[in-house]
């Protein structure tokens, strides 16, 4: 929205209903200038079947293409945070006369073979590498590779036609980044652009460049880690680039009660959101969603508390995720005894990160 494109179709396939409410709750923009934000699940428009992958999405979903009758499409994934104007990566690719243009962020080298890396010259991309193991850094700056970023523009009528061409191959994975961007690169018909060439609006050179893939729980964690420190690389206070969201407007503020030295109702390092109340509980470094409690004695450390959670006396939960509505009873601990949280069903992650389902009751 920051951008200034107000026609935005967000495609979803299975258990959205959490994500169609909020979008449908939160991102409404005035019909009567034929804006829109509309989830949009899977319809099996082009036979019995689900998506079966990003490129097949946007296939099966081109009725609203030919609706709209757009000249220019930007595709981007949703699990990624960052900040980027897309207005001047539009403007980048109508200005290349390419079909299709793909975005580009650089990244350390020694990270290649975990990323897809993108080979370009004189800004068309002339080889895609899929996690290679010997990439070759760029010639501005040996020690870093330019990744690609699943951002996508691409001219309208040539997407059709590639999106048509996959469809019919039965060999193919219909994917975006692995399907419809090689095809055109094979064809010479990929432009690159180069995210730092990306100036948002009251950005600092400490966060312009700041992107996270959050498609696991250990990158969703530190994405939340990133936001509480004392100089945040993610910045959620840059009144020129908002980060637009919509809380509740009838919670009331967060309380902190109690102030006795054993039984100190605070908050350090952390966010705490409209209607936690804190009552003589302790929370370091951490997240804290709306309608969550905490009691006397507890402590809450290096941790992400989803919406509506209780906390019970003398508790502690640490380097852990709850999902919603869960309740930590009086005296449990989480997230300290990571053989007894996998006993107990809990998922531990690689870096010993626990997460606790939805609902949940942690038992002492």
């Amino acid at each position: 929205m920051n951008s200034g494109y107000l026609k935005i179709v967000v495609l979803t396939q299975y258990k959205s209903h959490s994500l169609d409410r909020h979008v449908t709750k939160t991102w409404y923009t005035s019909p009567l200038l034929g804006n829109f934000i509309a989830p949009v699940p899977a319809q099996q428009r082009r036979g019995p079947h689900w998506y079966l992958g990003s490129a097949d999405a946007i296939y099966q979903s081109l009725n609203i293409v030919d609706d709209e009758a757009p000249e220019y499409i930007v595709i981007i994934g949703a699990d990624n945070i960052y900040r980027m104007d897309f207005s001047q990566m539009v403007q980048h690719h109508i200005d290349s006369g390419l079909p299709a243009t793909v975005a580009g962020i650089r990244q350390p080298i020694e990270l290649a073979p975990a990323l897809g890396v993108i080979d370009g010259e004189g800004g068309v991309v002339k080889n895609f590498l899929e996690k290679p193991k010997h990439a070759v850094g760029l010639p501005d700056d040996p020690t870093k590779v330019l990744a690609s970023m699943g951002n996508y523009v691409f001219t309208t009528k040539d997407l059709v036609n590639a999106l048509r061409e996959d469809a019919a191959n039965p060999d193919s994975k219909h994917d975006m980044g692995g399907n419809i961007i090689p095809w055109f690169v094979e064809r010479g018909e990929c432009g690159v652009y180069d995210f730092q060439d990306n100036d948002v609006p009251g950005s600092t050179d400490r966060d312009r460049d700041y992107w996270r893939d959050v498609g696991t729980l250990d990158a969703y964690y530190e994405a939340n880690m990133d936001l509480i420190s004392v100089h945040p690389v993610f910045n959620l206070y840059n009144r020129e680039w908002p980060t637009m969201t919509m809380i509740d407007g009838s919670l009331p503020p967060a309380k902190f009660v109690y102030g006795d030295e054993d039984r100190l109702g605070h908050a350090i390092d952390s966010f705490v959101s409209p209607g936690v109340i804190v009552s003589g509980g302790e929370i370091t470094r951490s997240i804290v969603s709306p309608h969550t409690y905490v009691h006397s004695w507890a402590k809450i450390e290096d941790s992400v508390i989803m919406h509506g959670s209780r906390i019970g006396r003398s508790s502690r939960v640490v380097k852990t995720i709850l999902d919603k509505n869960v309740i930590v009873e009086e005296g449990a601990v989480v997230g300290v005894d990571l053989e007894h949280d996998l006993e107990r069903g809990f998922t531990v992650t690689e870096s010993g990160i626990t997460v606790v389902p939805k609902g949940t009751v942690v038992h002492k």
